[in-house]
């Protein structure tokens, strides 16, 4: 027993190791960058490709000098119509307006906002008192509109919709007017903060969204006259027109904001913002403290390293609406025809397992079944090599086609097509751990090269994610977190079942460790969450890696294993200051101050939303049911399969818990589990077809010790066979042990 657990123990010290070496990442906040007076120019619907030198002037001059993003306008409700993205910037959280909606044409309802003036000076919004009800009672953020009114001294709102953003909780706006008067430096100048409303950008044609551009910046270029010295102005598309998410157009000129780009710990990705970072980056500039636990988004700050020419460089943000209004589209299809193979797959593998089962005994191969299981071999390398081959195909930049979607179809199949012809030719298929070796290898080295070199293929990419969802913007995704579950255990079950079963844990948690620390330092996947997932089956997989079940003391190191790498990585987040922590350290934090309720709602309600709208929920239950009514029956073949391969019985068992605990805790429900059964459930329905082929070879034994030092043995059998014998006819090794009188099938 202790030749298993002192390698499992030593590994996962060195794993908390190496994950605190690379947990410190820079700060990324507003430090030293201040001003007087920040202005806040709301346009909802500007995009970038409404921007242009003849058009918007001001807004080229100054994006020109200043610094530049996409901005991301995720409220608390799809879409975020203008009355949410208003509601939203003065809530500092995922808010929205009360009878906010869209109409049956899918265009946003515009609600009249009734301002009152008492006294003329002040405003009073009868509104808002339903919208705090909304927002605390009936949603999952918890937002309070007016909370950044409520951080400042004074505000002034131009306009009904700023008047939304401006009211404090209890509907007061400190100063308001309904338009922008002719000579607004005073106005401008009255309180530290200001909210103007420069009309909205709508509709699909080209020349009325001109229009509706060019008195927006009519707008701007008053503004702009009339700033006070030492402001920062911000020019936003707060939100939607329509149902279809899209990003839009964040600027920033200033002191401290010249020629960048802009972004914020929320994105952690240059030249992407989000909508719920504007009020805490208001509040940074002009040294107001946050409110306790209100605001979600994080201070912003200009990053060095863009294009001098700001044609080219508005081309960045432009294009990427492009690909991720694209990639949503793609994204559904993709995972439903995924989905729809998948099952068809499953559909037609009972048979023939059954087939093969009752054919194995005769003398020669039944052709008929020969024929059909090496198709469906290829088949489902296919299949499990979708995902990766998917994410590929973002190499090309197929959303700027006239047909993207058949563009995108033709890459993926040339992909799969090419790495389906790789594994099928390599030296390795013939053995029967050789397909399920390739595939698991290419499937995490896909993801791992992405995610190394800097995530570029998932973000907007078809199974990524979107920057219009306002989840993720860097890093690992939910989807690639699921794959590189599934490619890193099975590539470390194939691995350690051919070496000495004492060497087994340590080679299982070397390359589920290097994984653990890919997924959750800062720098690369940045997804602590995930890497306590992967750590619960790391262990798990280590523990069992050996053959036999899990005892109690085996459950007892994996639970010290896992509880490690935990602390390790909570007590590293904890360290960072508040605005720069991690999803696991704000939900400790929120737990400590009594908040961790609204936490767990909010991920059961996305857990909800993610388990009933997704395609891979569906691509999950599939792959369940063909496991637990198929391969697990006493003609399926996969508990053969798991005692002749006790590793891989293992990596199947870590992936198992890894993908739920992973979607669980991200609040995405089933979708972890989907992308890692896309790859695994192929891989051990064409294993439990070879071992069933072979469930009737004979070999004579020869006398002699083992040569591989147990590498081929069975769960629970300490003493090595007294002899093997390989045949590697038809794609696999059967080898018949007769030891001590009993008989053991063993394939190595």
């Amino acid at each position: 027993m202790r030749h298993r657990l002192v390698p499992l123990l030593l590994m996962s010290v060195l794993l908390a190791v190496a994950a605190a070496a690379l947990a410190d990442r820079p700060a990324v906040g507003t430090s030293g960058r201040t001003a007087d007076y920040v202005i806040v120019v709301g346009v909802p619907g500007l995009r970038w490709d409404d921007v242009d030198q003849a058009t918007t002037p001001a807004l080229w001059r100054l994006a020109e000098g200043g610094s530049i993003a996409s901005l991301s306008v995720r409220s608390a409700q799809r879409p975020t119509c203008p009355a949410d993205g208003w509601v939203t910037l003065g809530a500092g959280t995922y808010a929205a307006a009360e009878g906010s909606g869209v109409d049956p044409a899918g265009d946003c309802v515009e609600q009249p906002v009734t301002v009152e003036q008492p006294d003329g000076i002040g405003g009073y919004l009868p509104s808002q008192a339903a919208t705090v009800r909304l927002n605390q009672e009936r949603l999952a953020w918890g937002a309070v509109p007016g909370a950044l009114a409520e951080s400042v001294r004074c505000t002034v709102a131009v306009g009904p919709g700023a008047a939304l953003a401006a009211a404090r909780p209890f509907g007061r706006v400190d100063r308001y007017e309904p338009e922008l008067p002719e000579d607004s430096r005073d106005l401008l100048a009255s309180c530290v903060l200001s909210i103007v409303d420069a009309g909205v950008v709508a509709g699909t044609d080209p020349a009325e969204r001109a229009a509706s551009a060019r008195q927006a910046d009519a707008q701007l270029t008053r503004v702009l006259a009339a700033r006070p010295a030492r402001s920062l102005v911000l020019v936003a598309g707060l939100a939607d027109t329509g149902t279809s998410d899209r990003l839009h157009v964040v600027a920033a000129d200033g002191p401290g904001w010249q020629d960048g780009w802009i972004t914020s710990p929320t994105t952690g990705r240059d030249g992407y913002l989000q909508l719920v970072d504007l009020a805490p980056t208001a509040l940074q500039v002009l040294g107001r403290e946050q409110p306790d636990g209100l605001f979600i988004g994080q201070p912003a700050n200009a990053v060095p390293g863009r294009p001098a020419d700001l044609a080219t460089a508005i081309a960045a943000p432009a294009d990427a609406d492009r690909a991720a209004r694209a990639q949503r589209q793609a994204s559904n299809w993709f995972f439903g025809l995924l989905a729809g193979f998948q099952s068809l797959l499953a559909v037609a593998v009972v048979p023939l397992l059954r087939r093969v089962r009752r054919t194995a005994g005769r003398p020669g191969p039944d052709p008929v079944v020969r024929r059909a299981g090496a198709v469906l071999e290829v088949l489902l390398i296919a299949a499990a090599l979708a995902i990766p081959a998917a994410l590929l195909a973002d190499v090309v930049p197929w959303w700027r086609s006239a047909h993207p979607g058949l563009l995108l179809v033709g890459i993926t199949l040339v992909a799969v097509a090419t790495a389906t012809a790789a594994v099928r030719i390599s030296g390795p298929y013939r053995r029967t751990l050789g397909p399920m070796a390739a595939v698991a290898t290419i499937a995490a080295a896909v993801v791992a090269a992405d995610v190394l070199t800097g995530s570029r293929l998932q973000l907007n990419g078809v199974t990524g994610y979107s920057a219009t969802e306002g989840g993720r913007y860097a890093g690992l995704g939910t989807i690639g977190l699921g794959v590189l579950i599934a490619g890193t255990l099975l590539a470390a079950g194939c691995l350690a079942q051919r070496v000495r079963r004492t060497w087994r844990v340590t080679v299982v948690v070397a390359i589920g460790g290097a994984a653990v620390v890919l997924v959750g330092s800062p720098y690369l996947g940045a997804d602590p969450v995930g890497a306590i997932a992967l750590t619960a089956g790391v262990s798990i997989a280590a523990a069992i890696s050996t053959g036999g079940w899990l005892s109690l003391p085996r459950v007892a190191w994996a639970t010290i294993a896992g509880l490690v790498v935990t602390a390790g990585f909570a007590l590293l987040d904890l360290q960072r200051p508040e605005t720069e922590r991690g999803s696991l350290g704000r939900f400790l934090t929120a737990l400590a101050d009594g908040t961790g309720g609204l936490t767990l709602h909010r991920s059961s309600s996305a857990n909800m939303s993610t388990l009933l709208g997704s395609p891979l929920t569906i691509l999950a239950l599939v792959s369940a049911a063909l496991v637990w009514f198929g391969l697990l029956q006493s003609w399926g073949g996969l508990k053969r399969l798991f005692g002749i391969y006790p590793a891989v019985r293992a990596a199947m068992a870590g992936i198992a818990v890894s993908s739920v605990i992973g979607g669980g805790l991200a609040g995405a429900a089933l979708d972890v589990a989907g992308a890692a059964a896309a790859v695994t459930v192929p891989m051990a329905t064409l294993l439990a077809l070879r071992v069933l082929g072979h469930s009737a070879d004979r070999t004579r034994p020869t006398i002699g010790p083992d040569p591989q030092g147990s590498g081929s043995d069975g769960p629970g059998s300490d003493p090595p066979p007294v002899a093997t014998e390989v045949d590697e006819s038809a794609g696999s090794v059967g080898v018949t042990v007769e030891s001590r009188g009993s008989r053991q099938q063993l394939h190595q």
